[in-house]
């Protein structure tokens, strides 16, 4: 296992060659489908996600990536409007790197809401032919309780639960009462018919120390076309918590894995970020 400092010593001697690619390159050439990055909650296309992205770049793929649930006039935090408001923005985005790019579908990588979107756009937005790979990180798809936070809502009975969605919704995050237990967004998608649409290939990562998407296994999609996937299933030393997740260079070999195909390549495991 290498250290920390290596890690993002290799992170850092990464980038230069990545950065000059740019980020939403139209002319970006590659034999590989276009990787369309999905950001978390509160995130935006360049940050989150950002420098998985350049990775890939220098790995060779064409990306894109778009700021989605962003309110008018505050473009600085997205992924607030509610999941069936965003969604037609992404499926709409997706649309247009297929026309621009001339290829006929992407692959989506999508880090804890956007992991969800990665999931729920192709169920409802129409765009599932126009989709080939999805990698979905840490996805809450059967909800999650936001560490606990949550269960503060059930105190009471049903009746604190919608008070607390209501105020979710009034402060300007839909997508959180969206993503959490009995939300609208999370009961939709696992309505009873598949997630997994024809033709989609998906690949879910999650870390078993996750402690924002809670329990780690409510991430999980137990249906034909999905493979799941524990971080330290690959790489047991690592700790990786939520957020980190987006960050961790054990979790991008597994997101190039899913990508390539490749399920089984071997790479070597650095000690991850502990906890958030």
């Amino acid at each position: 296992m290498l250290s920390i400092r290596s890690l993002f010593t290799s992170a850092l001697l990464a980038l230069p060659v990545a950065l000059a690619t740019g980020i939403n390159d139209f002319d970006c050439e590659s034999s590989s489908n276009p990787v369309v990055l999905l950001h978390g909650l509160g995130a935006t296309y360049y940050e989150d996600l950002n420098f998985l992205q350049y990775w890939l770049q220098n790995e060779g793929y064409c990306t894109y990536s778009l700021t989605y649930g962003a309110y008018e006039g505050f473009p600085f935090v997205g992924g607030l409007k509610a999941i069936n408001e965003s969604a037609p923005e992404i499926a709409a985005y997706i649309r247009e790197v297929v026309d621009k790019t001339g290829k006929p579908k992407v692959n989506l990588v999508g880090h804890s809401e956007g992991a969800f979107q990665s999931l729920y756009v192709p169920k409802f937005e129409g765009v599932s032919d126009k989709i080939d790979r999805i990698v979905a990180i840490a996805p809450p798809t059967h909800s999650t309780t936001f560490a606990g936070l949550y269960e503060l809502a059930y105190i009471l009975g049903n009746a604190t639960r919608a008070v607390v969605g209501d105020v979710l919704d009034t402060v300007g995050c839909a997508a959180c009462n969206d993503l959490g237990p009995d939300g609208p967004a999370v009961d939709r998608l696992n309505d009873g018919t598949p997630i997994a649409q024809p033709g989609n290939n998906i690949t879910i990562i999650a870390s078993k120390t996750d402690e924002l998407v809670t329990p780690p296994t409510t991430a999980f999609v137990h249906e034909d076309g999905v493979r799941n996937v524990w971080v330290q299933s690959t790489c047991p030393l690592d700790p990786v918590g939520h957020i980190g997740e987006a960050y961790d260079l054990n979790v991008w070999n597994l997101v190039k894995n899913a990508l390539d195909d490749t399920p089984d390549r071997k790479f070597v495991c650095l000690i991850g970020s502990p906890g958030k």
